[in-house]
């Protein structure tokens, strides 16, 4: 087990780039199955969930050639159709494969799919949509995916705005016969670039940005070449980070789009961030005084489908908090685990009430202790790293490997801020 130790207290100053996005890379790599010619995509970040990815296309018998930040991808033909439990269980995204499955060689055998544990995540979507397009699945410990002709458009409506489920759909209906309806779409940036990917490889998707997909289904898709969207998560965690150390940052190659929920968020516990058109700094003196609501009323920090606050930003915003002047109620409504950190950030001297497993009080501000944290998954890691480099004295995040999923080179980008970090295996 990897952990990183650090010495807090320094303020992290400097310039860091945007990693592609780690949301985007994984059904883009799925979609590659989609075809039997070579995919290229570009700026695809160096992250741990890519690497079991890429593991589930070689094991299919396609071929996945890394050089720089460009991947080479082609599934000339498939071999199987059955992804063992072990590579299941190291990515959520795996259960993306069915669909590319299906069309590719009518069936597709998986077990349930790992991933954070940060709550129950529904597969119930991916299975409806599937359903709806011709499938027929059984489930027996695993699940087992038949297509017994062609996939087949219809108009179907999603009980929950799924990403995963929406990416899944999509890859689907854009090789069905005919054309496809989703409503209650999912729409985040991410899923409007696996659309993007997938217009370029020859399919007819209009929508694009809403939450209503019309796609007109293609007998075949071709080879692509794309340029993966920015990580807007992760840049608003260096940026949570840097301003809760009292640093002062610019997080370059983003685009101001996917930015304007956020920056609300930033504003409410009072940083300024400045967007520019392919940049965001945030500057070093900043108020860090939570902005009440009108009447004086305790504002709320709540999360939500596209264009809301993700909820994989809150972990970073709530330590954040934790040095803000004021109060401030952050309501998680997505995952019921997603708060269990809190705990460590309250051992850590955080003044914190966590209200129910969806909703926590953080007043501030609080001057961190230094201590042994363990990482519980991907976006907590990163906050309690952010924690670490607040505290007073020396902290040690265990797990490393779990931040690694989901965060590129993030010992050498924190170090390059003038953070005191290092890791020990």
């Amino acid at each position: 087990m990897s952990t990183f130790v650090i010495e807090g207290g320094v303020p992290l100053r400097g310039s860091v780039r945007a990693s592609g996005n780690k949301n985007a890379i994984l059904p883009m790599i799925a979609a590659a199955i989609l075809t039997d010619e070579v995919v290229v995509l570009h700026n695809v970040p160096d992250i741990r969930d890519v690497h079991h990815m890429l593991e589930v296309i070689r094991h299919i018998g396609g071929t996945a050639e890394r050089d720089g930040d460009s991947l080479r991808l082609q599934v000339a033909s498939v071999n199987t159709g059955a992804i063992s439990q072990l590579l299941c269980n190291k990515v959520r995204t795996s259960i993306l494969c069915v669909a590319p499955l299906l069309y590719r060689i009518k069936e597709a055998t998986l077990y349930p799919p790992g991933g954070d544990v940060i709550g129950r995540r529904r597969l119930d979507t991916h299975f409806y949509g599937l359903r709806k397009l011709g499938a027929q699945i059984e489930a027996n410990g695993h699940f087992a995916f038949r297509l017994p002709g062609r996939l087949t458009g219809c108009e179907m409506f999603f009980d929950e705005p799924s990403v995963t489920a929406t990416e899944h759909i999509l890859m689907a209906a854009a090789v069905a016969e005919g054309e496809t309806l989703i409503r209650n779409a999912a729409c985040e940036p991410h899923v409007q670039d696996l659309a993007h990917l997938l217009n370029a490889m020859g399919a007819r998707i209009s929508g694009i940005g809403t939450n209503q997909l019309q796609v007109q289904g293609v007998a075949r898709l071709r080879g692509a070449t794309h340029t993966v969207c920015h990580d807007h998560v992760e840049a608003a965690s260096y940026l949570a980070l840097a301003a809760a150390t009292g640093g002062e940052i610019t997080v370059t190659h983003t685009d101001v789009s996917a930015w304007w929920m956020c920056h609300r968020v930033f504003e409410t516990l009072g940083i300024r961030i400045e967007l520019r058109h392919d940049s965001i700094h945030l500057a070093a003196d900043q108020q860090r005084r939570v902005r009440r609501d009108f009447g004086d009323a305790l504002p709320v920090i709540a999360d939500g489908p596209w264009p809301q606050f993700a909820s994989d930003q809150m972990s970073c915003m709530i330590t954040l908090a934790t040095q803000v002047e004021g109060s401030v109620l952050f309501f998680e409504k997505m995952f019921e685990s997603r708060l269990y950190f809190v705990d460590r950030l309250i051992g850590m001297g955080a003044n914190a009430v966590v209200c129910d497993p969806h909703r926590v009080v953080i007043s501030g501000p609080t001057r961190l202790r230094g201590t042994t944290l363990p990482s519980p998954d991907i976006r907590a890691g990163m906050a309690l790293l952010g924690a670490a480099l607040c505290a007073h004295g020396t902290s040690r995040v265990q797990n490393a490997n779990m931040i690694e999923r989901g965060y590129e080179q993030v010992e050498q980008k924190l170090l390059a801020l003038g953070a005191r970090i290092r890791r020990e295996e």
